[in-house]
């Protein structure tokens, strides 16, 4: 479980500003509090504390650091062993550095394949470590896994410098045992808590008599002097653990309420950053769409220039010069003008009729005239829709012509002694003479997707030796 002291330390020091800072990229200081509590979690005798680290080229930096010990199982029995895991100011985009860190009475065994003799930790996991998949607690696993094949620290028992000079010369042959006995490599049973280390070069169940060899645990301190203190001193010292007591409480309660204040802002950090995603997000699609509405002025521009070139060269002109309004619009060629010409005399004389049947219903025209009127008018529209509908004819076979010219697809098939070859399904032919010939052409067309059926003259009749025509329906 983790302890929310330990959160509060590593939120502190992580969100800590100017020369006192540790230098880590705010980027990755998140993940390095995640690491740093999944350790504390998994191997609770490791703490984290800051420290000032010395590079080879002299420089000190203040650093985070996991100080502590780390479990390892040598011949069935479970030692700590004590080790340093310093985080780098490039942590945790390269490994830590590991120190095994032996005390007073420990001696690092030489030579060792993963520590050197400075106390520097080699493995291949820190060799391939890599980001961000690699983290503390998979490093400390395998600090743990190397450590147990081969011990990298061993305890040695000293003499005891003050030996006893009044030896009892009846001793007791019940003495008291020592309070670390060494522990049988073969047969101990495993325990979390023992702190030693296994020496080099143990047997399973002896020890070389009248020695000191290794031993995994260190030997007993000699027993304290009893001295006299001065009672002014004892207040002294009384008087400032007290005061350390008040302050410590002070900075805890000052400490908690900071912390609180901290994990507000973080959460409005996260709340700024996802409001920065959607405020670039829209910006982006405003300056698409700027960059389409330049796209259209552009377009607007030139259809304005265009416009204004025609007003400016058709200024000068006025509607007076034209004979009438209808003048103003030019047909394409004369067949539409005359179709115009005939179907607009067409329109009025069928007005005029309309208009002379409301006056002689009002009796405002009489009879005799209505009659003379209605039978002239009725003559020349008669004219006009004759005229209109050979117009329409011609029209139609000119654009037939014109298609055959234009494609392939379509078009008028010429009758050459009685071979006709035509591209187009035909639904039924009889062949006969003495009349003109036409057609029921029906186009289809996969690739122009369409159906069009023309009735088209494309023969004369002939005689008995002449050309037949063709009829198709």
């Amino acid at each position: 479980m983790v302890q929310p002291a330990m959160t509060q330390f590593l939120n502190s020091i992580l969100s800590q500003r100017g020369p006192s800072a540790v230098p880590y990229s705010e980027d990755t200081k998140w993940l390095i509090r995640q690491h740093l509590v999944a350790l504390t979690t998994a191997f609770p005798s490791l703490e984290p504390k800051t420290a000032s680290f010395t590079h080879n080229d002299g420089r000190s930096v203040n650093l985070l650091q996991a100080d502590g010990t780390i479990p390892m199982t040598f011949q069935g029995v479970t030692y700590n062993i004590p080790v340093v895991v310093w985080l780098m100011e490039s942590y945790p985009r390269h490994a830590p550095c590991v120190y095994v860190n032996p005390t007073r009475d420990m001696i690092i065994k030489r030579p060792h394949p993963h520590v050197n003799p400075s106390g520097l930790v080699s493995i291949p996991y820190l060799q391939n470590w890599t980001y961000p998949s690699s983290n503390l607690v998979d490093l400390v696993l395998n600090l743990s896994l190397h450590f147990g094949r081969d011990p990298p620290l061993y305890s040695q028992r000293r003499p005891n410098p003050n030996p006893n000079p009044n030896p009892n010369p009846n001793p007791n042959p019940n003495p008291n045992p020592n309070p670390h006995p060494p522990p049988n490599f073969g047969t101990s049973s495993s325990s979390s808590s023992s702190s030693g280390y296994p020496h080099a070069h143990a047997h399973a169940n002896a020890y070389p008599p009248r020695s000191y060899p290794p031993s995994p645990y260190p030997a007993p301190a000699p027993p304290r002097v009893q001295s006299t203190e001065d009672p002014s001193e004892v207040f002294k010292r009384n008087a400032i653990n007290k005061l350390v007591e008040m302050v410590h409480a002070d900075v805890a309660n000052f400490r908690k309420t900071r912390e609180g204040e901290m994990e507000g802002l973080f959460s409005l950090q996260g709340v700024l950053k996802q409001r920065e995603e959607s405020l670039n997000k829209g910006l982006k699609e405003m300056q698409d769409e700027m960059e389409a509405l330049e796209q259209q002025l552009q377009i607007v521009l030139m259809n304005t220039d265009v416009l204004e070139g025609w007003l400016r060269d058709n200024q000068g002109k006025k509607m007076g010069s034209l004979e009438s309004p209808e003048d103003a619009f030019d047909c394409v060629d004369l067949l539409s003008k005359q179709m115009l010409d005939c179907t607009a005399a067409d329109l009025a004389i069928e007005d005029t009729l309309y208009a002379l049947d409301k006056a002689l219903q009002v009796g405002a025209v009489p009879f005799d005239q209505y009659l003379r009127s209605v039978r002239a008018l009725s003559r020349e529209q008669f004219f006009h829709r004759a005229t209109a509908a050979k117009v329409r004819a011609a029209q139609l076979q000119a654009q037939v012509v014109n298609m055959a010219a234009r494609s392939q697809h379509y078009g008028v098939y010429m009758l050459m002694d009685h071979r006709f070859v035509p591209p187009c399904i035909l639904k039924q032919w009889i062949y006969y003479h003495g009349y003109i010939a036409c057609m029921n052409l029906v186009t289809t067309d996969k690739h122009l997707d369409l159906s069009i059926a023309y009735n088209i003259v494309i023969g004369t009749a002939g005689n008995d030796n002449g050309g037949n025509g063709m009829r198709m329906s």
